[in-house]
């Protein structure tokens, strides 16, 4: 890259993300990305892929990871509430969490590094669960 700027790639995203073993490894994870220059990704429980955004209009799309889940049609905020509980605390592992997701009705989250938030949409982008995550 010539004049511009050299962004974070695919490559140390996987890196930082294979340390993460449980919920409780969130936060750790979320300043990894920051330090590499993510401002924002947005992650689908349909089939585990995320878009991540830097500055400039710069995106990666990582590939999905696991078979596409079927994605209730009406959220449960509460449901959803325990199992994102169960994760944080390491009782749950990724896979298992998205498929709570699934089952509750969560479409996507979206993580804003700035304002240090992850936020839970359903299948309508409605806000169901907007967390401050901990710095």
């Amino acid at each position: 890259m010539s004049n511009q700027q050299k962004m974070f790639t695919l490559e140390q995203i996987k890196t930082a993300h294979s340390k993460v073993k449980s919920g409780a490894d969130f936060p750790a994870y979320i300043q990894n990305l920051k330090k590499m220059g993510v401002t924002y990704y947005e992650t689908f429980v349909r089939d585990g892929h995320t878009d991540y955004f830097g500055n400039n209009n710069y995106k990666v799309v990582s590939p999905a990871i696991y078979e596409k889940l079927t994605i209730v049609a009406k959220s449960n905020e509460k449901e959803f509430r325990i199992q994102l509980k169960n994760h944080q605390d390491g009782k749950t592992d990724y896979l298992t969490f998205c498929m709570d997701a699934a089952n509750s009705g969560i479409e996507k989250w979206g993580v804003c590094i700035k304002k240090m938030t992850c936020i839970y949409f359903d299948r309508l982008n409605e806000k169901i669960l907007v967390e401050e995550i901990p710095h």
